[in-house]
């Protein structure tokens, strides 16, 4: 599935592909609660807003795509995809954002196998440059449909700045929501109220030569991975090939 959307989006070159390979090693920071480091492969389609004087204008489109190979003999482990779509009908320029993200996880044994729950979201979006970067800000409201369905807010801001004649770039993203305790299920039975979440993927590139970079991401987890009240961070060693 991860190579068949690869190969649908590439037919259209005429807007930004890239394709990263990351090595995670959190298992050498914490090895008590992880038990490998581990690559994964990222793919990521992102098309500029249309600016044009139709009546229904389309924003940015962005897909994601992730596959981490954390599983026996290095395959495939955890698959997670990422979709939005962004759409405005008046001349100022805040958009209707519309999300998808789902996937799923094998484990060993395998009957602990997993969902990641589908998520669908909708809300505002405003682009904006602040000096010589540009960023997004979006806020949505999000709906997980556990089998007790979760209705909450999830704010995220997108950033990119170029330096060095655009040379090198930080780019990424930092999303912060609320989430139901009790999912309806056995293991979240007699929890009450909501937890708050963060995630944040900070990322610095290099070009080496032309649209290939070496650079790392650091993935910043609250209350992600585990409920516990602690912040995980975990830095990636990373190259990637602008398409």
């Amino acid at each position: 599935m991860f190579f068949l959307f690869i190969t649908i989006v590439l037919a259209n070159r005429a807007n930004a592909q890239q394709l990263q390979l990351h090595y995670d090693v959190r298992h050498s920071l914490n090895p008590g609660r992880y038990s490998k480091n581990y690559p994964t492969l990222y793919f990521e389609y992102f098309k500029q807003p249309d600016s044009g004087r139709a009546f229904v204008k389309p924003g940015s489109f962005l897909l994601k795509l992730q596959a981490d190979m954390l599983g026996k003999n290095g395959n495939m482990g955890k698959y997670y995809m990422q979709v939005s779509q962004e759409v405005r009908f008046w001349k100022p320029k805040i958009y209707i954002n519309l999300q998808y993200s789902g996937g799923l996880g094998i484990t060993e044994p395998r009957q602990y196998s997993y969902y990641i729950n589908n998520t669908f979201c909708i809300g505002l979006s405003y682009p904006f440059k602040l000096g010589n970067a540009f960023l997004s800000s979006v806020l949505n409201y999000r709906y997980t449909p556990y089998i007790k369905p979760s209705k909450d807010f999830l704010y995220t801001l997108y950033f990119y700045r170029g330096f060095l004649n655009y040379r090198a770039e930080l780019a990424g993203s930092l999303s912060g929501w609320t989430e139901n305790k009790n999912h309806g299920d056995d293991a979240t039975a007699g929890l009450q109220g909501k937890r708050f979440s963060v995630f944040a993927k900070p990322q610095f590139w290099y070009r080496l030569s032309g649209g290939l970079y070496a650079g790392s991401k650091l993935n910043i987890y609250y209350h992600v991975n585990t409920p516990d009240n602690v912040v995980e961070a975990y830095p990636t060693i990373a190259m990637k090939i602008k398409l």
